[in-house]
């Protein structure tokens, strides 16, 4: 058997390659996983570009300098175990490298999953080392895969940010202003928001996608980004950055004056992120997920996170899935070739707003 991986240069994003390895025999504990379906979005474009920053080039080494593996969502069947407690034939979520396969090394095994014990995993992030089997797992429905897949981690995002902002008091700040408004973790952190009684939010986007986030019903103003001294900069806001742009940045912060908080989510925008310098205002901070996960799972504990996350997850997915005209239209990309070139396309910013891709390395 063989593994096909899709390899990205890591100071050249748009640099990518195909490789295709014959697999090593499992050792013992080990599991190998085929990666069936995985969601590629602007979210995982954010991974390549702080990959360095945030160790996201770590979970899945190539051993080539220079050159790395994009993790993804996704869905992935066990097909070859030597793990007693891991069965041939399972069906887990988690998170993959972009690639036809995954050898996987079970920790910490119990009904509702296991987590990766690999080495170079040791000092990342629990959260993204966790593997879920979908028999267990609350927010899994067989029949909306794909949609698990594309808004299931951009959600979780989603729903933690309005649940930081608002167990920070929103930072005494009644206005919302979200960039990058047409890009999922957006519409995902702004249908939360929208149900905040006084919180107004307002999603600034470009000219092409002003109707497309006016029909999403959660935005109360869509400002386009030549329009925003139109907005009054004085009252109270907090800036929820998806976009990752160093002159939008130094734009909001030098219009608002009244910017209490200034929340950087993602990189949209590659060719133009990096550092803004001295800007006026709050210094921008880094939203990091897991660490609001944490603070919760302290919180509440296991139990009280999960039941939150599906009661809402529940709420959103049905919204987006639903009418005749559903916010997602999923689009499929078999084989390595499709996927490469769907790399390519996401990380050039184009296509449909409304498109949520679906991909995997295994032939059509």
């Amino acid at each position: 058997m063989s593994t096909t991986t899709l390899l990205v240069r890591q100071d050249q994003l748009a640099t990518t390659r195909l490789t295709t390895t014959d697999d090593t025999p499992l050792a013992e504990g080990q599991v190998r996983v085929r990666v069936e379906s995985f969601a590629l979005t602007a979210n995982n474009i954010t991974y390549a570009a702080l990959g360095d920053m945030l160790n996201y080039w770590q979970f899945f080494p190539t051993g080539e300098v220079g050159w790395g593996i994009v993790p993804v969502w996704g869905f992935g069947t066990v097909v070859q175990s030597l793990h007693p407690a891991v069965a041939v034939g399972e069906r887990l979520y988690g998170y993959w490298p972009m690639a036809s396969q995954a050898v996987l090394s079970p920790e910490r095994v119990n009904p509702t999953g296991f987590s990766d014990g690999a080495p170079h995993r040791a000092g990342l992030h629990a959260v993204y080392n966790h593997y879920l089997r979908t028999s267990t797992d609350g927010l899994y429905r067989a029949d909306n895969e794909d949609v698990q897949a594309l808004l299931r981690p951009l959600f979780i995002t989603s729903w933690l940010i309005d649940d930081f902002l608002a167990d920070q008091q929103f930072f005494g700040a009644r206005r919302m202003l979200l960039s990058s408004a047409s890009s999922k973790t957006a519409y995902g952190t702004a249908f939360q928001l929208a149900q905040r009684e006084g919180i107004e939010v307002i999603g600034l986007t470009s000219p092409g996608n002003v109707a497309f986030c006016e029909s999403l019903g959660c935005y109360h103003r869509v400002v386009t980004y030549d329009a925003l001294d139109t907005l009054d900069g004085a009252p109270p806001s907090v800036y929820i950055d998806f976009a990752g742009s160093v002159g939008l940045r130094q734009r909001i912060h030098a219009h608002f004056t009244g910017l209490t908080y200034s929340c950087s989510v993602g990189a949209s925008h590659v060719g133009d992120l990096g550092g803004a310098g001295q800007l006026p205002g709050p210094r921008p901070v880094m939203f990091f997920a897991p660490a609001q996960v944490k603070k919760r799972h302290t919180d509440w504990g296991a139990q009280g996170l999960n039941d939150r996350l599906v009661a809402t997850w529940n709420q959103f997915s049905t919204a987006v899935s639903a009418g005749p005209q559903p916010w997602l239209v999923v689009q499929h990309h078999a084989g390595p070739q499709a996927t490469q070139a769907l790399f390519a396309s996401v990380l050039a910013g184009s296509g449909d707003p409304r498109a949520g891709h679906i991909a995997t390395l295994l032939p059509g």
